[in-house]
């Protein structure tokens, strides 16, 4: 396989998982309804901790992210996140105003702190993303950079055109539509928050 060829196969892989409806989907949707380059703020956030986590799945420590009660405590502390985040949106939306946030890193922390928070994450990586990274070193150096490239933008645009989309629809339909988003990004990371503290605790007990 040519290097062309398995970077086109890499990017429809990596889109398989993006387009995946999750934690950072609802966080860009609810803060996109904000500004529209909520995305790729928190798209920004999420390459922090993709890219050093590309390269310590290279050195072997994918294996790490296997063992049961890691996945136990990220999934734990992920799900608390997840709990504080919803809470704090729907408590925006029963107050009948949206407070933009005045730092710009806010989203860049979220995109953090979610990609930290979430084993099916990093899981992924040791995984899927791992026999990729096999693949791309076959290339070189520049196979692993060039797919390590890729893979982040494809997380990029597509989080960058969902908030976009979200605060266009916020400046169309107004300031009711911005509190229903939060009121149902908040419900559902209330959702995933549960389904995630569960998850730890299961882990934990088994």
């Amino acid at each position: 396989m040519s290097l062309p060829a398995f970077l086109v196969q890499a990017t429809l892989i990596s889109l398989s998982g993006v387009l995946s409806p999750g934690p950072i989907t609802v966080t860009v949707v609810g803060r996109g309804s904000e500004s529209p380059h909520a995305g790729a703020l928190v798209a920004i956030g999420h390459g922090i901790v993709e890219f050093p986590l590309m390269v310590a799945v290279f050195l072997g420590v994918g294996q790490l992210l296997g063992l049961p009660y890691v996945k136990a405590g990220i999934a734990f502390a992920g799900g608390a996140f997840l709990l504080m985040m919803g809470v704090g949106m729907i408590r925006s939306f029963r107050q009948g105003k949206i407070e933009s946030s005045k730092r710009g890193r806010a989203p860049v922390i979220a995109g953090i702190v979610l990609s930290l928070g979430s084993p099916y994450f990093l899981i992924w990586w040791a995984t899927v993303g791992a026999a990729l990274i096999l693949r791309s070193v076959e290339f070189g150096v520049w196979g692993f950079v060039l797919f390590g490239l890729l893979h982040w933008l494809c997380d990029f645009v597509w989080s960058y055109f969902l908030s976009a989309l979200s605060f266009r629809g916020g400046q169309f339909f107004g300031r009711r539509f911005q509190q229903a988003i939060f009121l149902v990004c908040g419900g559902l990371l209330l959702f995933f928050g549960v389904r995630l503290v569960i998850d730890g605790i299961s882990g934990f007990i088994v």
